[in-house]
């Protein structure tokens, strides 16, 4: 390991993340008896120019009224770029009680614009004697906010996760795509073209893999949650499980739910099975025992195992107990 010490983010079970309109009052109490680990009441995209006055007003109440539960509970502010952010945050800090957990930063394009916020959030705490620290979500959606995504993610010690918002980084970077997340059957190959009469398989591709995997790694490397961003079209669980499959191979931890219905799917993809807890723990017990007869290594079930093994299965261990202590 590097000397350099890289402290982690505090743990949260961040597997599913359901974003809930701040104008739909209706949803809240739903939301707070559904099966999110993180619910985020949004003031930005899901709630229109005129209503977003209201909309603070509908938080902030629910905040303070409506049992969450054992729920992460998040606020989405609107831009830096709107004349709106400045009264999200003052409003609801100033206003909510102490239930509230975690700010999400829309659009974050350099490390000043975490600053700014940090420097409104660190205030409002100081003058409100305010006894919970507020984190930060931190959503990368623009090519901006690629390009500058490692200064960001150390940008505040306020820092827990990076989200990857697909639809505005697809049109940040002008890709050829009205989809919101999801495969595009124009990103693939053909296979090589042999002879005349030789049939030539297309094969499609990830899109996105280069914006996740980025993110991913720039996460881990500043102690963050990496979570990836929403699948617009709730009506194919097919296609979520897909794309949460291949985003939980890459080191992320969760997905957002923009439906109800993409809950159980996040909650279930994100969550080791039973099998490999068990696998886990075995390479756990394993590698003891070599350590207490003063080996490096081992073998189980014919393959070897280290002490990297057993970094490997202590994340699945941990992952397993934080979610027997929320059942619990």
């Amino acid at each position: 390991m590097s000397f350099k010490v890289v402290e982690p983010a505090p743990a949260r079970l961040n597997r599913s993340e359901l974003s809930v309109p701040g104008s739909s009052v209706k949803l809240f109490e739903k939301a707070a008896k559904s099966e999110a680990d993180v619910i985020f009441l949004d003031l930005e995209d899901a709630v229109a120019p005129d209503d977003k006055p209201q909309a603070r007003k509908n938080i902030i109440q629910a905040i303070n009224e409506i049992d969450w539960g054992a729920k992460t509970l998040s606020v989405r502010i609107n831009g830096l770029d709107t004349h709106f952010m400045y009264r999200d945050v003052i409003e609801v800090l100033e206003a909510a009680g102490d239930r509230l957990d975690l700010i999400m930063i829309p659009k974050v394009g350099t490390a000043a614009d975490v600053y700014a916020v940090d420097m409104l959030v660190t205030q409002i705490e100081r003058a409100k004697g305010r006894r919970k620290r507020i984190g930060f979500e931190l959503i990368i959606e623009t090519a901006l906010g690629m390009q500058n995504i490692a200064e960001i993610a150390a940008a505040s010690p306020r820092n827990e996760s990076l989200h990857f918002g697909v639809a505005d980084y697809a049109a940040s970077t002008k890709a050829k795509t009205t989809n919101i997340g999801g495969p595009n059957p124009l990103y693939g190959v053909l296979t090589d073209k042999l002879d005349a009469a030789a049939r030539r398989d297309f094969f499609w591709g990830d899109m996105w893999h280069y914006a996740i995997s980025r993110l991913v790694v720039t996460a881990r490397a500043n102690g963050l949650r990496a979570v990836d961003g929403p699948f617009g079209d709730f009506k194919d669980p097919d296609g979520y499980n897909a794309q949460a499959n291949r985003a939980a191979a890459l080191g992320c931890e969760g997905k957002w739910a923009i439906h109800p219905s993409q809950l159980a799917l996040g909650n279930a993809v994100f969550s080791p099975t039973e099998a490999e807890v068990t696998q886990a723990r075995r390479i756990i017990a394993a590698m003891r025992d070599a350590e207490a007869s003063g080996q490096g290594a081992a073998a189980l079930d014919g393959k070897l195992i280290d002490y990297a093994s057993i970094r490997q299965a202590e994340v699945i261990v941990g992952m397993a107990e934080q979610i027997a202590a929320r059942a619990g």
